[in-house]
């Protein structure tokens, strides 16, 4: 009871059946196999209860809210404006995406768009995993530069046409 009186402040009225619950839980429990530490698993299982009447109560349901319009909630709607600057962007990158040297390109999309563990990507193009991230860099660099211009540019100019200029026999 201590216990519950220490955790529960929320509603006093609740400890007793708060603590019929625990009873029930515990005798379940015990019903298909006894624990071994019948202290510490009564408090697990008192605290478990406790966390499970929180997370229940945090809920609310439709019903209770209502007519939503009555909220007066401000809906974010995306502006004229805001979708013809992102279908702009998206036009940028595509076109900076497709220019991308040919094993830039399928780096940047096997690792970014498939997620494919880099291991996995340096398998299946046939070369290491430190050219791998070496494509991913160049490629992302090329893209961030197509998008936001040339602001971050800092790649050193031979390391951006090592992505051109690869070889083209077995791994690097």
């Amino acid at each position: 009871m201590r216990f519950l009186r220490r955790s529960w402040r929320r509603n006093p009225d609740e400890i007793h059946d708060l603590r019929q619950e625990i009873y029930i839980r515990v005798f379940e429990a015990a019903a298909k196999a006894r624990p071994v530490a019948a202290k510490s698993f009564l408090f697990t299982t008192a605290r478990h209860l406790l966390t499970d009447r929180i997370r229940r109560q945090r809920v609310v349901t439709i019903d209770s809210v209502g007519d939503l319009d009555s909220l007066n909630l401000i809906v974010d709607d995306i502006s004229p404006e805001r979708r013809t600057v992102a279908r702009q962007e998206l036009r940028i990158l595509a076109v900076a995406f497709d220019s991308l040297p040919p094993r830039c390109r399928e780096t940047v999309w096997m690792r970014r768009v498939d997620q494919l563990p880099q291991r996995e990507v340096a398998a299946r193009l046939g070369v290491t995993q430190k050219m791998i991230e070496k494509h991913l860099k160049i490629g992302m660099k090329r893209l961030a530069d197509a998008l936001f211009g040339n602001e971050f540019n800092d790649t050193p100019h031979s390391e951006a046409h090592d992505c051109d200029n690869e070889r083209q026999h077995g791994k690097q």
